[in-house]
C-alpha cells in the first residue's frame, strides 16, 4: 500500500533521531497524528497548550540535540510562537511543523487563516510551506539539515489537504548529516593571540555556553596563565566544577567578584559568549572574544581581537603557544575575594527564615544539597532563576534549563516535560515562580497524564519579585505586582499530582526529601520571603537612590512594615 505525505514525513523524523512530536491534535494535523500512531516508532505528546510542547521540545533537544513540536491551524500553530522563539534566541535545534488550512483556502480570510512564512520570519533559520507531495521529502530533509547545523528552529508550515496526498518519491537526499567539524582561528591569528596573552599580567577567562565542552581545556589554560574564570548562567553547568579557579558569575543574577576580575584584569577572554548585559563589561581593559558565529564578534564590546573558532579546538591549539605564568597574586586575590563572596551567601543559606517567610536561598541549597549528581534543573524567569543561578552547584553531569536569552515567564514546568521524557532515568527538579507557574498551570495534567516524575518546586513568594524589584531601583513603589494565588497545592491535589504546602522552615528538609524520593510527581508549595532580593554585583548610585525613593514612597504609603521586612531580609546586601 502506498504512503501519503504524513507518513513519508514520520518515516524521515524517525530516520532523524526525533523520538516524540509535542502538540495538541486536531483537524490539519490529523492525518500527522494518524501517521505517528500507525508508524509505532515514535510518540505523540499530548500537551494541553501549544506553548508548553514548544518548550518541552526545547529542552529535549538542549539536553539531545534534535526534537520536534507542532501546532494545527491558526491558533494551534500561533501558541508555539513563545516557546519556539525562546529555542531559535539559545540556539537550539527545533523542528516546528505548523499545519495549517487547506490550499484551496489560502487568501481568501478563511476560519483560523494564518500566514506561516509571516508569522515565524523573525524566529526561525528555515521556514517554508509544502505545497505539494513533490516538495514534502525535499523541504523536510532541507528544515532538519538547517535546524542541526544553523542551531536554531526551522519551521515547516503543512497544510492539511496536502499531508494526505499520496506521496512522492524522493530523488535527493534523504540522509540528515549531524556534522563536528574542527573550527579554529589560523595560525597567524593564534600567534596573534599567543602574544597578547604572553605579554599580559593580569588574565580573566569569561566562559559562556559555547565553552561547555572545553571544560578541561579551560581548566588547564587558567592554570597555566593563573586566571580567575568566570562564566555565564547558561556557562555554569560546564564550567564551574572541578574547577579551583573559578569566581562564579557575573551580570544581572551574578557575584561581585566575577564583575570585579574581569575590571581589575589587563586582559579579559571571553570563549564562548555572547554575554549581552553591556553594563557589565570592562571598557579599560585588553578584550578578546573567540566565537564559532563571527557575526557575533565585537557587538557587546570594543576588542582587541576577535576570533572565529570552537573554544575547544582552539585552546588545544593555543596552550601550546603560551609561556607559562610564576605570579599568581592576582588570581589569589580574586580567589579571597570570592571566598568572602560565598561566605556573605551562606548567611542567607543559614538564615532559613520564619513562617511563610522561609528565605528562598535557604530553600534552594537545600534542593541542591538533595538533588542528585546528574539532576536536571529547570529555573523560571525572574527570582527562581536568581536563586537557581547562585544556589545550585555544578558536578559535572548536573544540567540547568532556562529562558536565559528570550527572558519569558513560565518555561520551567514545560522544560521539566520534556526533560523527564527525554530521561526518565534522571531526576528532573522545576523551581518555579508563582507567577511562572500560573500561567501555563494546565499543562499538570500532562505531567500527571505521563506520569512524568518532576518534582516540582513553587516558590510562592505571592509577588512578581523581579519586577517589584525593578520598579523599585527605578524609584517606583512596585504596583500590581502583589498575587492573590491559589492554594497551588490543592491544585496539584485536583490534577493527579501529590502535593503539599510548606509554611515553616523547619519543615523544608524533610519536605523536599520526601518529594525527592516519591516514586511520581511531587509538589511543593513552599511559602517563600516576599521581600527577598536579589542585588546585582554592579550596584549603581541612582539604583540606590531609586530604591531611596521606592521606600519612602512606601512608608508614605503607610507601607511601614513592608519596607522594615526589606531591610531585615537583606541587610547584608545593603550594607
Amino acid at each position: 500500500m502506498s504512503k501519503n505525505v504524513s507518513e513519508q514525513m514520520v518515516d524521515m523524523l524517525v530516520d532523524a533521531g526525533i523520538k516524540r512530536i509535542y502538540a495538541v491534535t486536531g483537524d490539519s494535523l490529523n492525518h500527522l497524528n494518524d501517521a505517528v500512531r500507525r508508524n509505532g516508532k515514535i510518540e505523540w505528546i499530548h500537551v494541553r497548550h501549544e506553548e508548553v510542547g514548544a518548550y518541552a521540545a526545547a529542552a529535549e533537544a538542549e539536553l539531545d540535540g534534535l526534537a520536534c513540536c507542532a501546532g494545527s491551524c491558526g491558533p494551534g500553530h500561533v501558541h508555539l510562537i513563545n516557546g519556539v522563539y525562546d529555542a531559535h534566541r539559545a540556539h537550539t535545534p527545533l523542528l516546528v511543523i505548523a499545519s495549517t488550512i487547506n490550499t484551496p483556502e489560502f487568501g481568501t480570510d478563511y476560519f483560523q487563516e494564518t500566514n506561516t512564512l509571516k508569522l515565524f520570519d523573525d524566529c526561525s533559520v528555515y521556514n517554508q510551506m509544502i505545497m505539494t507531495p513533490q516538495q514534502a521529502p525535499r523541504m523536510l530533509q532541507n528544515a532538519i539539515q538547517h535546524a542541526i547545523s544553523k542551531k536554531g528552529a526551522a519551521v515547516i508550515g503543512l497544510p492539511g489537504d496536502v499531508s494526505e496526498l499520496p506521496a512522492e518519491e524522493n530523488l535527493t537526499s534523504s540522509q540528515f548529516f549531524f556534522t563536528n567539524p574542527v573550527i579554529r582561528p589560523n595560525d597567524e591569528e593564534l600567534q596573534q593571540l599567543a602574544d597578547l596573552i604572553n605579554t599580559s599580567t593580569k588574565i580573566t577567562l569569561f566562559c559562556g555556553i559555547g565553552a561547555e565542552k572545553a571544560h578541561s581545556e579551560v581548566v588547564q589554560l587558567s592554570k597555566y596563565l593563573h586566571a580567575p574564570v568566570g562564566y555565564t548562567f547558561r556557562g555554569k553547568m560546564g564550567i564551574q566544577y572541578n574547577n579551583p579557579n573559578e569566581i562564579g558569575m557575573t551580570g544581572l543574577l551574578g557575584l561581585p567578584s566575577a564583575y570585579h576580575s574581569m575590571h581589575e584584569s589587563d586582559l579579559v577572554l571571553l570563549l564562548g559568549t555572547d554575554f549581552p548585559y553591556q553594563a557589565f563589561m570592562p571598557t579599560k581593559n585588553k578584550i578578546v572574544q573567540i566565537d564559532t558565529a563571527s557575526e557575533r564578534l565585537g557587538r557587546r564590546s570594543q576588542l582587541e581581537l576577535g576570533l572565529c573558532g570552537d573554544v575547544r579546538d582552539t585552546l588545544q591549539a593555543l596552550i601550546p603557544l603560551l609561556r607559562p605564568k610564576t605570579d599568581d597574586s592576582f588570581l589569589q586575590s580574586q580567589l579571597k575575594l570570592y571566598e568572602k563572596v560565598k561566605e556573605n551567601l551562606n548567611v542567607y543559606v543559614k538564615d532559613s527564615g520564619k513562617e511563610k517567610n522561609i528565605q528562598p536561598e535557604f530553600l534552594t541549597d537545600t534542593l541542591c544539597r538533595q538533588a542528585t549528581d546528574d539532576a536536571i534543573f529547570t529555573v523560571d524567569t525572574g527570582m527562581s532563576c536568581v536563586w537557581g543561578a547562585r544556589f545550585i552547584r555544578a558536578t559535572g553531569k548536573r544540567r540547568m534549563l532556562g529562558s536565559f536569552n528570550h527572558g519569558s515567564m513560565a518555561n520551567a514546568m514545560p522544560m521539566a516535560i520534556g526533560a523527564a521524557l527525554a530521561h526518565p532515568e534522571r531526576q528532573v527538579i522545576a523551581l518555579c515562580g508563582d507567577g511562572g507557574l500560573s500561567m501555563l498551570m494546565g499543562d499538570l495534567a500532562t505531567i500527571h497524564q505521563y506520569n512524568l516524575p518532576v518534582k516540582i518546586i513553587v516558590f510562592n513568594n505571592r509577588t512578581l519579585g523581579m519586577v517589584r524589584l525593578e520598579m523599585q531601583v527605578a524609584g517606583l513603589p512596585d504596583n500590581q505586582t502583589d498575587m492573590i494565588n491559589p492554594d497551588f497545592a490543592k491544585i496539584g491535589e485536583a490534577m493527579g499530582i501529590t502535593s503539599e504546602n510548606i509554611v515553616l522552615p523547619e519543615e523544608v528538609e524533610h519536605a523536599v526529601q520526601r518529594a525527592l524520593a516519591h516514586n511520581g510527581p511531587y509538589l511543593l508549595n513552599v511559602f517563600t520571603n516576599p521581600n527577598a532580593l536579589a542585588l546585582p554585583p554592579k550596584i549603581e548610585f541612582k539604583q540606590v537612590v531609586g530604591m531611596t525613593k521606592a521606600m519612602t514612597k512606601l512608608m508614605l504609603g503607610g507601607k511601614m512594615e513592608e519596607v522594615f521586612d526589606t531591610i531585615k531580609s537583606n541587610y547584608k546586601h545593603l550594607f
